[in-house]
């Protein structure tokens, strides 16, 4: 049934269910509205039609709360922006088919047409479903006035000749048996009606009772002359003297050989879940020509299916269905078979099917010629395979299902195009729950979200996983995630079931060219979540144009699908089946060979990306055997960055896979890509791969490059604060640079366990290790001694010496900019700024903090910002400026929060609170106060959350509770002892009420 219903009491059923319509007028103004679908009613006839000849003064005003009402309504049944104001008035915005009754008259005039053109059988089934959508009188429960009146008198009517042309039909067609029983029902309503009863006498005739149609036509006779005083009219009167004479035009004829109209859809799948918004976007009514594509496995079918069946009302001429098997070249239907197919089911016997496809092509058109046909073309393989069967007009559908996009057939025809993805994880949730049912998956929900990511939310593996515990009803959830997580490709099939996830992607892997089929199975053995086409070409060893044709047909084939930055994915399960051909259909040598390739690759874009980011840092030289011919990006910071951006995903697991069996690639790649990690703050990553390198190092038994490598890990795990584990890892470093004999390297290990140590406010131990980095790199490299300068001036700094830390500060400053390191001015700078802003210089502090900030934003330091944000807006909260104080706090929040930087964003949290403290707003100061401890709770400091619990003591002792602020005090005294802060802890320990200076 269409969704809008006026054909008995007014009803509209959206997604969502049904509209609530209160009241008769609401219901009356809805079915006026859809009476005129697409078209504008003004106010003054609906309040003619609402109120008719008297209406109140308020009609207009009341009118416009009725039409909000219904809106709330059609809202509320997911038919939103449906009920438009235009103009004047107001117009329903849905097509004509979504409307019963332009449905019905429709199907009433195609029904005369047909019988016009003695398409007897095709009237018959036009005006059985058209009169099949009445559900009693029209507009049954709307309260009527005026011209509204006067339109169900006209809609009666339609139907009551509708009723008198089937019959008629239906007569004509032998069914005279059928006809007496309705006929008489019918004339106890309307027993006038003079064609009803004609056509009454004839069936009664027909079925040998002749004296009954007489004594039929006599009560028709009496009543009339009774009633109006007339006779029956010249063709009733004709009729009863044929029948009087028994006359042989009488008797039926011969029925038509007749073709039923095609109703080819399969059923739809069970447990249909999801799709939303693709189902939206097909039900388009301007989308004549619609492409779904994806995947194998992605559900195509069952979305076209699905679709299908809830618009058929649409296409009252047929539903057709074809599997064209396009993904087989060996199986697909050539153009003729899929016309001849086409053909038989419009009626067309097989003996008057043309042998040619252009003759084929030309009946097909001229039969679905201004009829409305559903087409669904399931599995097609190319644009040629489908164009014959594209309809002459826009009054038919076609709906193609493809793994290829069929771009070309958007050439000469207007083409929507659906592309599936994946289901999303609530969609892949529901259709569990449909097939397992809500308790069942309730009972372990942490095992069926795990079953959802390890089927890849794709349709085919979640319905056959569904299926399998369908048919084990004790066995639980967790027990098929532990099959899939041994052999996920295996686990996925159904015993008795074809349609293994495996088959059905070997369908797509079998269809493709030798050149595509390889580069498929060798993309197999890269471990990265993404891949370029220059990737591809190195695979492979072609060139970057001959690779390029074999990514587009993989792409094409919906065998990877391209992200947005340019790069190519696999889905996961793919994924898993690639790695599965390239075991099957590569020797052992060839597989080595590939992932050398690969490995080469990204040490040569590692080293590019390093001469570009940090040309200071080279202390490696990477021996590169294979170099490509071309790199991705140019000798600029800019394109460098963002071109491994994209590849962030895949830089862990290409180091992984290189520390398997090229362990001096593996310490390469560690060193090289260690500037673009930590200038965009991807510190867990670099903790991964460093982990890589030292495990590669060890493998090599080599003392300098495990120095090196510990040395490196070192510094990203005091970027992601765990300093204890840094300190472990860089006293191993010490050790073996001190065996090595690398006097540049131990000092780098010396300045590193002093960051470390300044890290856990160890301010002593690290100005001595500070301090023995600069003896070490004193005559060496200007640049090393900088780092050791700045990291000894900010020891000094946090000691409260500021005369000697700003000497070291600037003499490093100095060096930084000899050595032309702007990364490394950059830090200076900071350290500076703090320095002064510590020393109580404010103006001086957020001069350098500012020219700081801005070279870390020139070269694309992004973890670095929000730090900086936040220190100048304490410069500016400790210069009194506590409104642009705290716009740079809410600057720091957004930014660390966009980064996922826990630790900055708990900074920045408590900094807002801060500053809302200084300004008095104590319900502001609390709720960021609250926001920071809970985040503290995922990423602790105790050093920082002291200082949360000491802003809270100032929050509580202003709001007069002192003893929430002495409880909140205390904890902040243990934490600063905890943090090695005594300075603070002796400081906040010796007074009763904290002030904020």
């Amino acid at each position: 049934m269409p969704p809008v219903r006026v054909l008995g009491l007014v009803e509209v059923v959206g997604p969502l269910g049904p509209a609530v319509l209160i009241g008769g007028r609401q219901r009356a103004l809805l079915a006026l509205l859809a009476l005129n679908a697409g078209s504008v009613v003004t106010q003054t006839r609906l309040v003619d039609a609402l109120w008719g000849e008297s209406p109140p003064r308020t009609a207009v005003r009341t009118l416009q709360s009725h039409v909000a009402r219904v809106r709330q309504a059609l809202d509320g049944c997911g038919l939103p922006d449906v009920l438009v104001t235009r103009g004047p008035g107001y117009v329903l915005d849905v097509p004509r088919a979504d409307v019963d009754a332009h449905l019905f008259e429709d199907a009433v005039r195609l029904a005369k047409t047909d019988l016009a053109g003695n398409a007897v059988p095709d009237a018959v089934a036009r005006l059985a479903a058209g009169l099949k959508l009445w559900r009693g009188e029209a507009l049954a429960d709307a309260g009527l006035e005026s011209w509204a009146v006067a339109e169900v008198q006209r809609l009666t009517e339609v139907r009551l000749d509708a009723v008198e042309d089937l019959w008629d039909a239906r007569v004509q067609l032998g069914d005279h048996v059928a006809a007496v029983g309705e006929l008489e029902r019918q004339l106890v309503a309307t027993p006038l009606r003079e064609r009803l009863v004609g056509l009454l006498m004839l069936a009664l005739y027909r079925c040998g009772r002749h004296s009954d149609a007489l004594d039929r036509y006599e009560r028709l006779r009496v009543r009339l002359a009774e009633d109006l005083g007339v006779d029956p009219g010249p063709k009733l009167q004709s009729l009863h003297m044929a029948i009087l004479r028994r006359e042989s035009s009488l008797e039926p004829k011969p029925n038509p050989v007749h073709a039923p109209i095609p109703a080819q859809l399969p059923r739809p799948v069970g447990h249909f879940a999801g799709r939303t918004d693709e189902l939206a976007a097909l039900a388009d009514p301007a989308a004549c020509i619609v492409v779904v594509s994806g995947p194998a496995g992605i559900g195509k079918t069952a979305l076209a299916v699905q679709w299908a069946h809830q618009v058929k009302h649409r296409y009252p001429d047929g539903q057709l269905f074809l599997d064209l098997r396009g993904h087989d070249p060996d199986a697909a239907l050539t153009p003729a078979d899929a016309l001849t197919h086409v053909l038989r089911g419009l009626g067309v016997p097989p003996d008057r099917i043309p042998a040619g496809v252009a003759d084929q092509t030309g009946l097909y058109r001229s039969l679905v010629h201004d009829r409305r046909v559903l087409i669904i073309l399931d599995n097609g393989g190319t644009a040629d395979h489908v164009s014959p069967l594209v309809p002459p007009t826009v009054s038919s559908t076609l709906v193609v299902t493809s793994r290829s996009q069929l771009s070309a057939l958007a050439i000469d025809h207007a083409v929507q195009s659906a592309e599936l993805d994946v289901l999303a994880v609530d969609e892949a949730h529901g259709l569990i729950n449909r097939v397992l049912g809500v308790q069942r998956v309730e009972r372990e929900q942490a095992a069926a979200f795990e079953l959802i990511e390890l089927c890849g939310r794709m349709p085919l593996a979640l319905r056959i996983a569904a299926a399998k515990l369908a048919a084990r009803p004790r066995q639980p959830i967790a027990g098929l995630v532990a099959e899939l997580s041994d052999d996920r490709l295996d686990a996925l099939q159904v015993t008795g079931d074809s349609r293994s996830v495996r088959t059905v992607f070997a369908s797509a892997y079998n269809a493709l060219s030798e050149p595509a089929a390889r580069l498929f199975r060798l993309l197999g053995l890269h471990p990265g979540t993404s891949f370029g086409t220059r990737l591809a070409a190195a695979v492979m060893g072609l060139s970057h144009g001959r690779a390029r044709r074999s990514v587009d047909e993989l792409s094409a084939a919906h065998l990877i699908m391209e992200t947005e930055r340019g790069q190519y994915r696999f889905h996961d399960l793919i994924r898993l089946y690639a790695s599965e051909c390239a075991k099957t259909d590569e020797t052992t040598a060839q597989r080595d060979a590939a992932a050398h390739r690969i490995i080469d690759w990204y040490l040569a874009i590692a080293d590019a990306a390093n001469s570009t980011l940090d040309p200071t840092r080279t202390r490696i030289t990477a021996a590169i055997a294979d170099p490509p011919a071309e790199l991705p990006f140019a000798a600029e910071s800019d394109e460098v960055l963002a071109f491994l951006d994209g590849e962030r995903g895949n830089i862990v697991p290409v180091v992984a896979l290189a520390a398997e069996s090229h362990e001096l690639t593996a310490c390469h790649m560690t060193y090289l890509l260690a500037g673009f990690l930590d200038r965009r703050g991807h510190w867990t990553d670099w903790v991964a791969t460093c982990r890589w390198g030292v495990t590669a190092a060890n493998r090599l038994g080599d003392p300098e490059l495990g120095g090196l490598m510990r040395s490196a890990l070192g510094v990203s795990c005091i970027f992601t604060r765990r300093f204890d584990e840094a300190l472990d890892v860089l006293h191993e470093a010490l050790a073996m640079t001190q065996a090595s004999g690398n006097v540049r390297d131990e000092g780098y290990v010396h300045n590193n366990l002093a960051v470390a140590n300044a890290g856990l406010r160890r301010f002593d131990e690290a100005a001595e290790s500070f301090g023995r980095a600069l003896e070490l790199h004193t005559g060496t490299s200007p640049a090393a001694m900088a780092s050791a300068l700045n990291n000894l001036g900010y020891a000094h700094t946090e000691n409260g010496d500021f005369a000697i830390g700003l000497k070291h500060l600037t003499q490093a400053l100095t060096l930084a900019k000899d050595a032309e390191d702007v990364t490394l001015q950059a830090a200076i700078l900071h350290s500076l700024g703090v320095a002064n802003r510590a020393k109580g210089d404010h103006d001086q502090a957020l001069a350098f903090l500012h020219e700081s900030l801005a070279l870390y934003r020139e070269i694309g330091y992004k973890r670095h910002i929000p730090g900086g944000i936040n220190d100048i807006g304490e410069a500016l909260l400790l210069r009194g400026d506590h409104t642009q104080a705290l716009a740079e706090f809410v600057t720091a929040l957004e930014i660390s929060t966009e980064l996922g930087d826990q630790h900055c964003e708990a900074i920045s949290l408590g900094n807002i609170a801060r500053a809302h403290l200084r300004a008095g707003d104590l319900p502001a100061a609390r709720h960021h106060l609250t926001r920071a401890l809970d985040l503290r709770v995922r990423f602790p400091d105790a050093y920082e959350e002291a200082h949360l619990h000491r802003w809270m003591s100032r929050f509580a002792a202003a709001s007069g509770d002192a003893a929430a602020a002495a409880t909140h005090r205390d904890h902040a005294v243990q934490l600063y002892i905890k943090a090695n802060a005594v300075a603070e802890a002796d400081e906040l320990a010796g007074v009763t009420v904290d002030s904020d200076s």
